[in-house]
């Protein structure tokens, strides 16, 4: 999927690390093989290429993550939108360069938002009910990070932290009985720095910012996450949202959502959901103050500068 993954965890003496990193490699590879855009030959890839109204035959695990990003879809009001991948493609956010055609294209194109588009049948195929180029990389990232966990709890392990492009899912506690300690990143392009501190037990965090992913197009830079009701990036998103849930890929698809609504609507569907939600909002001097949702980081939504 165009990025890296890592794995860090505790085992007794003697243990063989060489079957778990072969496990942990063939996770992801499994993932990359069936959800990757950029991989053409992986079975997203080949559902996007299928002619409307024909049923495809899909792997479970595919299968699994479309009904998972359509339910968040629907549940965000269309936010989460995995059937951008055109508009995404065009302005150079996969694998190859920004299309000025395509993107007059995908900023004019009629469309409907996925959860309406696809249907499922009894069989577990799926088929389109008209145009749509699906893009799962607001999902597909922290979902092969909950893959990388339970490859790791197949060998018994349960002290650990797996990642995926920043995408973190912890396993239990370290040895010593404290939490893992993640990161959030301050919002910053010209440096990597934490904003605040996160202890994770049994949890996981995805963060969606425009501060690591852009592309400069006539001078002006635009970060990646795309705006559905455009078919263009959001033109004053949040700096960045971090969210907590029990898997990473709801936390990587509901990241994405709520940078998509902003700090009002988003703060608002979080704290109505129950979603633990940490908005990074920049204000005119550029510097990011917080707005947060849940109990998690709401006792403290006032403190800047960490938790």
């Amino acid at each position: 999927m165009g990025t890296r993954w890592s794995a860090r965890f505790y085992a007794a003496p003697g243990f063989d690390p060489v079957p778990v990193q072969a496990a942990l490699e063939a996770a992801v590879n499994e993932v990359d093989a069936q959800m990757s855009t950029w991989n053409p030959t992986s079975d997203l890839m080949r559902l996007n290429a299928a002619p409307i109204g024909e049923w495809v035959a899909i792997p479970a695990r595919l299968s699994e993550v479309l009904h998972l990003a359509l339910k968040i879809g629907q549940a965000s009001g269309g936010a989460f939108d995995i059937g951008m991948g055109d508009a995404v493609g065009a302005w150079g956010f996969g694998p190859d360069a920004a299309v000025p055609d395509a993107i007059g294209a995908a900023m004019m194109a009629r469309r409907a938002p996925a959860h309406e588009v696809l249907a499922f049948d009894a069989a577990g195929r799926v088929c389109k009910r008209s145009p749509i180029t699906l893009d799962l990389n607001g999902i597909a990232k922290g979902y092969g990070t909950d893959r990388l966990a339970a490859s790791l709890r197949g060998f018994g392990i349960t002290s650990a932290l797996v990642g995926i492009d920043g995408e973190m899912r912890a396993l239990g506690l370290r040895p010593d009985g404290t939490a893992w300690i993640i990161a959030i990143e301050a919002p910053d392009r010209t440096r990597r720095a934490p904003h605040s501190i996160l202890a994770l037990h049994d949890a996981a965090v995805a963060t969606s910012g425009d501060y690591r992913h852009w592309v400069t197009i006539n001078g002006h830079r635009l970060s990646h996450t795309m705006d559905p009701r455009r078919g263009a990036p959001l033109l004053a998103p949040p700096a960045s949202v971090s969210v907590i849930a029990p898997t990473c890929a709801e936390a990587d698809a509901w990241a994405t959502a709520l940078l998509v609504l902003g700090a009002k609507a988003g703060a608002a569907l979080a704290r109505q959901l129950g979603i633990d939600a940490l908005f990074l909002v920049r204000d005119d001097t550029g510097l990011a103050h917080a707005v947060a949702a849940g109990g998690v980081f709401a006792p403290k939504a006032d403190i800047a500068h960490g938790f």
